[in-house]
């Protein structure tokens, strides 16, 4: 019997959730360990991590330990389909369409996670008050990444970026996405219905499965007090 797999996170921070939807989609057993922001940078984390950033990886099954930057869940993401999703239920290894899972994968993370994560970064954290020209410049972002989506799936007519059927590349948007009216504002939301409906839709089919459901409401609790 497989042992599960410890994935490293904050609990309130995004990065650390798409892994995790990625093991609930195949089924795997896994188990979530939370660091404190305060002890990234400290052993025994700084063992697993050298960059002291989460999310983190251990699979006791294989020995293998991997970790990530903070925008990022690529290796972790790559490694558990590679190593686990033998029916190709999340992903394909066929040419051309893995090239066109793998361009999505990558603009989640060149794209969204970093212009997402610095919204939130200028708005809550920054220690200049109001730096406006800052926040207006990623809430740009955050429209054009929802934009870009939005054209997309307009012109292919398809429910997901690759195709009939959700693979990983869509997934991987998921806990960046479920901050948007956190990042931009209640009133955000009519607007994102209204101007970039296909991205609307297509986010919504994502955060009505079961898996993302399951995960949403163990981030939300394990949230509490952060």
């Amino acid at each position: 019997m497989s042992k599960p797999i410890k994935i490293c996170g904050h609990a309130s921070g995004p990065n650390p959730w798409k892994p995790i939807i990625i093991l609930e989609e195949l089924g795997i057993k896994y188990e979530i360990e939370y660091i404190d922001f305060g002890n990234l940078k400290k052993e025994p984390y700084l063992s697993i991590n050298p960059n002291g950033r989460t999310p983190s990886m251990q699979d006791p099954n294989t020995g293998v330990t991997l970790w990530e930057l903070i925008e990022q869940s690529a290796a972790i993401i790559d490694y558990l389909l590679d190593t686990y999703d033998t029916t190709s239920k999340l992903h394909t290894t066929k040419t051309p369409d893995k090239y066109y899972q793998q361009q999505w994968s990558y603009f989640q993370m060149s794209g969204q996670g970093p212009y997402f994560g610095q919204k939130a970064w200028f708005t809550f954290f920054h220690p200049e008050k109001n730096p406006t020209s800052a926040i207006d410049r990623y809430a740009a972002e955050i429209k054009r990444v929802l934009g870009v989506i939005d054209l997309h799936l307009s012109k292919t007519s398809n429910p997901y970026l690759t195709g009939k059927e959700v693979q990983y590349c869509d997934l991987m948007f998921v806990p960046w996405n479920s901050m948007v009216p956190f990042l931009m504002g209640e009133e955000f939301v009519k607007e994102w219905k209204d101007t970039y409906p296909r991205s609307w839709g297509w986010n919504e089919k994502l955060m009505g499965r079961a898996t993302v459901k399951k995960v949403m409401e163990i981030k939300a609790e394990a949230s509490k007090g952060h």
